[in-house]
């Protein structure tokens, strides 16, 4: 099986806000859209949104056992693990079983994973 398609969809448009979801435990500062998933096997594509102040502390680090792609497509996210800011444009892949997080944001951000 393959991932679910949709073609020439603006995930920011205003008709799309339904289609985000809060992350729990977030209080609404993280809100995800899966824009495309493998029900199969469970790989996915997802856009993860960081309102100003978002912070995951309370979930500490984590670490997954495949491998996973970030890309910042705006604003700037704190790595813990790292000791890092990512900031629009900052690009990462990471093998299965590297720790990071958790994350903060001050001024938001928006991740494609």
């Amino acid at each position: 099986m393959s991932k679910s398609t949709r073609t020439y969809w603006n995930v920011l448009e205003k008709e799309s806000a339904k289609e985000w979801e809060a992350v729990d435990g977030t209080d609404g500062k993280i809100e995800q859209l899966t824009v495309a998933i493998d029900e199969e096997t469970g790989d996915y594509t997802r856009l993860t949104r960081f309102q100003p102040g978002a912070d995951t502390a309370e979930f500490g680090s984590k670490f997954h056992d495949y491998p996973e792609e970030i890309y910042v497509i705006s604003g700037s996210l704190y790595d813990e693990v790292f000791d890092m800011w990512l900031e629009a444009g900052h690009y990462c892949s990471r093998p299965p079983g590297e720790v990071h997080g958790p994350f903060r944001s001050v001024d938001g951000c928006l991740v494609l994973e």
